[in-house]
């Protein structure tokens, strides 16, 4: 493979045989894209957030008021008609889309799918600017940053088999995801601490466990088309790990408005 150049003498499946120090350019340039597309679908999520809200909300007085804000059409259709509901649950529908037909999508589809559904998931959190400030919001994007590269680093850079722990997470994951919708409709502030609580832990574990996943999927010498689908997917895992600890740590940390 031309883009995912492989150390031939070098690597078996999970296993490598070189020097420890040599440096395997095909994974890196793997892992590099996947990083890139979780970058620029995080990018595209941050600004159809800013641009939705922007245009949601409005200086002067609408008549529609939504947590102390002036909404304009937009503002009223996107978070207070039941067109709410379609722009928040339009990500979980598109995850389980994504999931079930990426690999029998072309990359270039595939890169498509994936921008596509980091818009929708921009407009379904523009309405944290509704609920906390500006600087909280930046300065917990920014500790999430930190937080996911490190443990992220240490998810590709461990010895230790994670499979275990990833297995014990993904079912806490599912169990974060029934009670985030149960509570959509109860809005118990107790649940919504704990669900925040456990997202951090589970979503800071996942970080590690997927970055060690994504970077053993690298050995199974695919062609060029389903690595490029691959990385994508691993982008995709990613990217929910980054945007679910950023909102679990906003939730718990964040300034309300």
């Amino acid at each position: 493979m031309s883009d995912y150049n492989r150390n031939a003498l070098g690597r078996t499946y999970g296993q490598t045989s070189a020097p420890s120090m040599e440096i395997d350019q095909g994974l890196r340039s793997y892992m590099l894209s996947v990083y890139n597309y979780m970058s620029i679908g995080l990018a595209i999520t941050g600004l159809a957030a800013i641009g939705a809200f922007m245009l949601a909300v409005s200086s002067e007085p609408t008549g529609a008021v939504a947590r102390g804000m002036n909404l304009t059409p937009f503002g009223v259709m996107l978070y207070t008609s039941p067109l709410k509901w379609v722009v928040l649950l339009a990500p979980l529908a598109m995850v389980f889309f994504l999931s079930a037909r990426l690999h029998k999508m072309s990359a270039a589809g595939g890169q498509i799918a994936f921008y596509v559904f980091a818009g929708l998931m921009g407009l379904s959190l523009s309405s944290i600017f509704l609920v906390y400030t500006g600087a909280s919001i930046g300065r917990v994007f920014f500790i999430t940053a930190a937080a996911f590269g490190a443990l992220s680093l240490w998810g590709y850079t461990t010895k230790k088999d994670l499979t275990g722990m990833g297995s014990f997470l993904v079912m806490g994951l599912f169990g974060i995801v029934i009670a985030s919708l149960v509570n959509l409709f109860f809005q118990s502030s107790m649940v919504q601490f704990v669900v925040s609580v456990l997202g951090v832990v589970i979503f800071s574990g996942l970080t590690a466990y997927d970055t060690q996943r994504i970077k053993e999927m690298y050995y199974e010498m695919d062609d060029d088309g389903t690595m490029s689908r691959k990385a994508i997917l691993g982008a995709l895992s990613l990217y929910l790990n980054f945007i679910n600890l950023f909102t679990a740590l906003l939730s718990l940390f964040g300034n309300r408005e």
